[in-house]
């Protein structure tokens, strides 16, 4: 029944997938909350000249994508900051030249061609060697560290910079540090999803998690989960069905999407009514309110005002 553990490829493939599953939705809910869910396919577009680096110079491209994406991901917040007007306009050239860079690049590598982008762009999990899998633990941990342990941190430059500036927090260094954790998140995530698809799975389980909650830690928990099991179905599914596993997690990470929107609106009205059925037995007041009228999470909430 669980003959799918058996091959010594797949326990590498599935490894990789639970690593990723957790550490995407971490780092992905920070950019949700800032309105840059795109972020994550702009230094996918920057670390595929890193990946070509690293083919060039005979290393490597986990670690050589890791740096070139950071350097990327630094130049993208720095342009955010400053570039008022033509920003847009700066991202756009930072995002195809990436991808220009890592296509010359990977030509000029002994015995290099565009095939050897491939299983990066689209993703390979089932190809992962075990360095491979040693290097997306070490930055999986990175990525976890930061994202817990700042997590308050980046949940107030997150709501409000101006805010967060007059409590003292230093938010020019944590939107960089935020910046680099994106993109080492991008680079431990492209073996296994791919660079183009990356940011789905930075988003996709925390927009799917903010329909059924609205406190921070339980969108975070929950957000990890489905992206978690998506990773992991994916993986297995793919191997069973021989089709290409990054676009089969994707695709099943937009399924529990659909499921869980479908689901949050009687859930919705199921918690209305089971909290004013409560607070009429206890002889309270019903005060109306957004959502779901619960008041969960008031101090830390996903997309509110609340500070």
């Amino acid at each position: 029944m669980l003959e799918f553990l058996e091959p010594p490829f797949m326990q590498r493939a599935l490894l990789a997938a639970l690593l990723v599953g957790i550490a995407a939705p971490a780092v992905g809910i920070y950019l949700v909350q800032r309105r840059q869910a795109i972020m994550g396919d702009g230094i996918g577009h920057v670390a595929l000249t890193g990946v070509a680096l690293g083919f060039l110079l005979n290393t490597s491209p986990v670690w050589t994508a890791v740096l070139v994406a950071a350097a990327g991901a630094v130049a993208m917040e720095l342009i955010r900051s400053y570039g008022h007007t033509r920003g847009d306009l700066a991202l756009a050239m930072l995002f195809y030249g990436g991808m220009a860079g890592g296509v010359l690049l990977i030509n000029l590598a002994p015995n290099g061609s565009t095939a050897n982008l491939t299983t990066y762009l689209f993703g390979s999990v089932t190809t992962v060697s075990d360095s491979d899998v040693t290097a997306i633990l070490w930055l999986s941990v990175f990525v976890l560290l930061v994202t817990l342990g700042l997590r308050r941190q980046f949940f107030a430059i997150c709501q409000d910079e101006e805010f967060a500036k007059v409590t003292g927090l230093p938010v020019r260094s944590l939107n960089l540090l935020l910046a680099v954790t994106a993109a080492v998140t991008v680079t431990v995530a492209m073996r296994v999803v791919g660079l183009l698809l990356v940011s789905a799975l930075m988003v996709i389980p925390v927009a799917a998690a903010q329909q059924a909650t609205r406190a921070f830690a339980a969108t975070l928990a929950l957000a990890v989960a489905m992206g978690v099991v998506t990773t992991l179905s994916g993986t297995v599914f793919s191997y069973y069905v021989d089709v290409p596993p990054g676009a089969t997690i994707v695709l099943f990470a937009l399924g529990l999407f659909l499921l869980v929107t479908a689901l949050a609106v009687p859930l919705a009205r199921w918690r209305s009514r089971s909290g004013g059925a409560a607070a009429a037995k206890a002889g309270m007041p019903v005060a109306a309110g957004p959502g779901d009228g619960s008041g969960e999470g008031a101090g830390e909430r996903v997309g509110g005002g609340a500070r």
